[in-house]
């Protein structure tokens, strides 16, 4: 039998508690449970997946950071003192890092969580003189993240999130918000990681070119048009989250780069969005713009914007408390006499 969103509020109804008292954890819940199909609703064991990739953008100047620091963040990831690896062992998350393409691999020979160097090429090309990639290595970087979902699944890990490391990565991330979600570029185009107004301005006439000349390629070709603009690690949450989708994981996504990846998911693989959740929304403009693209409602509005995975590790009590709604609270046709 196939479980609606009607059969869940039904459900919830008959708890004992008045109805809808626990207002948006109930939709929470409800999305939980058709997500996975089943009443009995599980959000352990779980697994982030963070995909690292650098981008050649940042030689035209539209970060604060060097490229640098995406490796020096991957072997801080490695040595379990990054944020993301605090929120995961707090709540309980197994942590996975898959470099997909950085320019300078990390050292992982001490590694803390599991590591997977599965780099398509060192860094994308800079996307404001050409592609930032080609069709093969798009699909390549897309393979990566459907190995490692699948993976996933296989080892019985049932709420699965990505995250990425890769510094320059929200210029990307606007630019395909203006090619599939529709955002002009001074709403898609936000700060990043503390761009200057000169630098702000800069990087909005470079996502606004890019997005465009990738737009005149859309109609013909989708996977020209998204690896023209993309990054590796993007089109590898991508993969991920399309694969989730078709395994019946529940997807819980992370902030601004990972929701241009689900934009890609749903782009290329309709229908993908029944198994996501918006952990959060986060500071960048365009963030809202791509989540009411995809018609999901963030569970907190807490300004994060550091990626990561960090606003989904953050949202994880929350579905705990959803799933504890459903599998444990008695039905109130139990207690009564």
């Amino acid at each position: 039998m196939t479980i609606t969103r009607e059969h869940v509020a039904e459900y919830l109804d008959s708890l004992a508690k008045p109805h809808g008292s626990m207002g948006r954890l109930e939709g929470l819940a409800i999305k939980l449970a058709a997500a996975q199909q089943d009443l009995e609703v599980r959000t352990q064991p779980r697994r982030i997946v963070l995909f690292a990739g650098d981008h050649g953008v940042i030689e035209s100047g539209v970060s604060a950071w060097p490229s640098a620091v995406t490796t020096v963040m991957m072997e801080t990831i490695i040595a379990g003192k990054a944020t993301s690896t605090a929120l995961a062992a707090a709540h309980s998350a197994d942590l996975r890092l898959v470099d997909v393409g950085s320019m300078q691999p990390p050292d992982h020979g001490s590694e803390v969580p599991s590591f997977s160097d599965a780099r398509v090429s060192a860094g994308t090309a800079n996307l404001a003189t050409g592609p930032a990639m080609t069709k093969d290595q798009f699909q390549a970087a897309w393979s990566v993240g459907e190995t490692e979902a699948k993976q996933a699944h296989d080892q019985g890990f049932v709420l699965l999130m990505a995250g990425e490391m890769g510094i320059g990565n929200t210029t990307p991330a606007a630019c395909l918000t203006m090619l599939l979600a529709g955002a002009d570029a001074d709403i898609a185009t936000g700060r990043g990681a503390g761009a200057d107004d000169v630098m702000l301005s800069n990087k909005r006439d470079i996502v606004a070119r890019s997005a465009k000349r990738a737009e005149t390629l859309l109609m013909d070709d989708s996977v020209a048009a998204i690896a023209d603009v993309a990054g590796f690690e993007i089109a590898a949450m991508a993969g991920f989250y399309t694969q989730g989708a078709r395994q019946g994981s529940v997807l819980l996504l992370d902030g601004y780069v990972s929701t241009a990846a689900a934009l890609i998911a749903e782009h290329l693989m309709p229908g993908s969005t029944k198994n996501m959740i918006a952990a959060h929304l986060s500071a960048e403009p365009g963030h809202r713009v791509a989540l009411n693209h995809l018609g999901l409602e963030p569970l907190l509005e807490w300004e994060m914007r550091l990626g990561e995975g960090t606003g989904a590790l953050t949202a994880l009590p929350l579905l705990d408390s959803a799933a504890a709604l459903l599998t444990d609270v008695a039905k109130l046709s139990d207690i009564m006499p």
